[in-house]
């Protein structure tokens, strides 16, 4: 059986991943895809817990060192647990989030050696890496009034890392386009300021190629 395809999403706050990673699941499976759709952190018991902690607004908050290694000890259970096993059994994985967002929030944002972090990841993933890897990108002012209204509709309140200010989410962005232009033949940066119908077919569009 041939190994399945692994893609992930990643973006900013705001930016709209979970909604395109479910537009996605459903139009690969009208193609007769099986997919597997996850997150990160999460995807197992015990990184749903770590997730917990990570974005939880606790008193004893993570430092950045903290942060990194419940951000690595969740993916490493998730490889292990359903990532790498759905790929052996043929399926396609979707993750939001992945190894990108280790770069991008703990090395750009909160200033951690990037080389390290790469070794680091490497050791937590068993060297795993996306197959294709869409990043979508939506202005500041664009990401900050979806929060608002996301916070507003469902009545709840921004998490931990939402709330990190203008400067860290900036550099986010710096970041993540950073890491784009580095591996052009992995990541596509797809606009994500349209509607969810735009910017679904704007990423179809990008992926027939892969398929």
């Amino acid at each position: 059986m041939a190994r399945g395809r692994f893609i992930t999403f990643e973006g900013g706050e705001g930016c709209g991943k979970s909604t395109q990673v479910r537009r996605l699941s459903a139009a690969l499976e009208r193609e007769g895809i099986e997919v597997l759709v996850t997150r990160e952190p999460g995807g197992t018991w015990l990184s749903e817990e770590i997730r917990r902690l990570i974005k939880d607004q606790l008193a004893d908050a993570p430092c950045a060192r903290s942060e990194l290694l419940l951000f690595l000890a969740a993916r490493a259970q998730l490889v292990r647990k359903v990532i790498e096993p759905a790929l052996v059994a043929g399926r396609w994985v979707i993750s939001d989030r992945f190894s990108d967002s280790t770069f991008a929030y703990q090395g750009y944002g909160r200033g951690l050696p990037l080389d390290f972090l790469r070794m680091a990841n490497d050791f937590a993933c068993d060297g795993l890496r996306p197959d294709l890897t869409i990043l979508l990108d939506v202005p500041p002012g664009t990401a900050s009034a979806r929060l608002r209204h996301r916070e507003a509709s469902r009545h709840q309140v921004a998490d931990r890392i939402e709330r990190a200010g203008e400067d860290f989410h900036a550099r986010l962005r710096r970041g993540f386009a950073e890491l784009a232009k580095a591996e052009p033949d992995r990541i596509i940066t797809i606009d994500a300021s349209g509607t969810p119908r735009e910017v679904g077919e704007a990423i179809w569009k990008s992926l027939r190629r892969f398929l």
